[in-house]
């Protein structure tokens, strides 16, 4: 149809604009000089090279550890979470998956909570015991623990995700000649190996990106450098230079892992083969149950609890409202407005990935994966290059700004909900209702989008939750006297009371945590069920 394909190109074109034409006017930036083509700006960047060089193995170093140890932790917790009859597994999953709810410095926050000299564990160890600890945990091993635990459920959820699309029957012959643990070596590891690497890969990218742990802990990293030209300097242009090597390492490291593209892009197509062969643990079940459960409680449930604790004031809780009150309701409108737009576009850019009608239909989850994956610092920088005129100012001194770099870098997450949601909607519906003599619109409006509306709520959700956690853009691009409540408790942490900090990062958990669970009230009583 000729208003299907004319729709698909211009969501594909939009998603072109706001991701890709940041990015060219940064790259524009860097290459020209009063009105000249100029590779001055990178002469200057060699020249200071040995401390960006410092900077730059720093990152590579983190973002190397941390994704390490988030694959090697992650990728079991799924064999155990997916395929096993581990109890509670779906309870477990949410548990575990909570640290990508929230932005990984309050993490960070939350362990200093406890292990810091004026926590929790402070007040029982020796004070040269505390102080040690604390010590240590500033610098390059606090920043890997803390983000391998705020990555690992990426780890997990893919290989999870990936554990569906395994073929039983390969499985059930495997099991004729050899144990559960020699099927998982050589059969289903190997089968979900393009989701391992891809996780490590998504995890490594997303940690050399990472500003707000690494500026809490201390721990000098190359994106830091790149804020500081730009919002301590206020130097776009060294700014925008500095940006460029963060973008070359991301397409290099995209590049290398590309031939696992295409597989990654079937997340959520599920086997037609029959049900998944499950691992029945026998008697390692309640030992390796308990042993996840204690995981998931130091991950997650005792910093968190900590961080609860030292907030537990209504001093605490009153000061922090008076000083980031407007940040939070900000935050909402713009965590909103963002996931709307997302929702709304996810729907055509999922619909094409899963319908595949135009030619070049990865085209959109290629851009979406790679906006994904660059620094978002880099695209704040993209963005600024490339709105900061005297026609456009009224959008780089507005909150659409912000907006807009919601749209680049989160497309993705609603592409594929909303991709793996109408693989669940027969095409052959679509085709009756053309046979009848309904439109393109009508037929989605009227049968796919109400069919499919359990993916377009989730896709709203996930939206919601990542725009409202943003840091790295939002600390970027965010107009004056427009800042977010993640950007406010960042900009807070040089000086404000620990208690404060602690009673903003919960208010952030509890502000993120309640739409999620009024979602889940609302399907579970029947209200979304087609």
């Amino acid at each position: 149809m000729v208003t299907e394909r004319l729709v698909l190109v211009a969501a594909t074109l939009v998603l072109a604009a706001v991701g890709l034409l940041p990015v060219a006017a940064m790259l524009k930036e860097t290459l020209i000089a009063d009105g000249r083509f100029s590779l001055e700006a990178y002469r200057a960047l060699l020249a200071s090279g040995d401390h960006l060089a410092l900077l730059m193995s720093h990152s590579l170093q983190l973002a190397f550890l941390t994704a390490s140890l988030a694959t090697l932790i992650g990728v079991p917790l799924g064999v155990l979470l997916g395929k096993t009859d581990l109890p509670w597994r779906s309870a477990l999953t949410l548990v575990l998956a909570a640290p990508l709810l929230i932005p990984s410095y309050v993490l960070a926050v939350a362990w200093l909570s406890m292990v810091g000299r004026t926590g929790l564990l402070g007040g029982i160890l020796p004070e040269a015991w505390s102080r040690e600890i604390g010590s240590a945990f500033f610098g390059l091993f606090g920043c890997t623990f803390v983000l391998a635990a705020a990555f690992m459920p990426i780890a997990t959820l893919l290989t999870i995700a990936f554990l569906r699309n395994i073929n039983p029957e390969l499985e059930n012959a495997g099991r004729l000649v050899s144990g559960w643990l020699g099927v998982l070596a050589r059969i289903t590891l190997p089968v979900v190996a393009p989701a391992i690497v891809f996780a490590a890969v998504l995890i490594f990218l997303l940690s050399l990106g990472e500003i707000g742990v690494p500026m809490y802990l201390r721990f000098p990293v190359y994106p830091v450098e790149t804020l500081t030209q730009f919002a301590a300097f206020y130097d776009l242009r060294a700014a925008t230079v500095t940006a460029a090597p963060l973008l070359l390492v991301t397409l290099a490291v995209l590049g290398l892992q590309n031939r696992l593209h295409k597989r990654v892009l079937q997340l959520g197509r599920q086997t037609p083969r029959g049900e998944a062969v499950p691992i029945t643990l026998g008697i390692w079940r309640l030992p390796l149950f308990a042993l996840v459960l204690a995981f998931a409680a130091v991950v997650v449930a005792v910093p968190l609890g900590a961080l609860a604790v030292q907030s537990f004031s209504v001093d605490a809780y009153a000061l922090a409202f008076a000083r980031a009150g407007d940040s939070i309701l900000r935050s909402l409108a713009f965590g909103a407005a963002g996931a709307s737009l997302l929702a709304v576009l996810g729907f055509f850019w999922g619909y094409l990935a899963e319908r595949r009608t135009l030619f070049l239909w990865w085209t959109n989850e290629w851009i979406a994966l790679l906006l994904l994956a660059l620094p978002g610092s880099v695209i704040g920088i993209g963005l600024i290059s490339l709105w900061n005129t005297k026609a456009t100012s009224f959008i780089y001194a507005s909150p659409a700004i912000l907006i807009l770099g919601y749209l680049a870098q989160y497309a993705i997450l609603p592409t594929r909900v909303v991709a793996a949601s109408l693989h669940a909607v027969p095409r052959s519906l679509e085709q009756a209702a053309w046979l009848s003599g309904a439109g393109w619109i009508a037929t989605l409006r009227l049968i796919v989008a109400p069919l499919a509306r359990r993916g377009l709520v989730a896709a709203w959700l996930i939206s919601f939750v990542f725009a409202l956690r943003d840091v790295a853009i939002s600390i970027v691009v965010y107009p004056p006297g427009a800042d977010t409540l993640p950007v406010r408790i960042l900009t807070l942490m040089a000086n404000g009371a620990p208690s404060v900090i602690a009673a903003l990062c919960i208010i952030l958990i509890a502000v993120t945590l309640l739409p999620l669970a009024a979602a889940g009230l609302w399907l579970k009583f029947g209200v979304a069920r087609p």
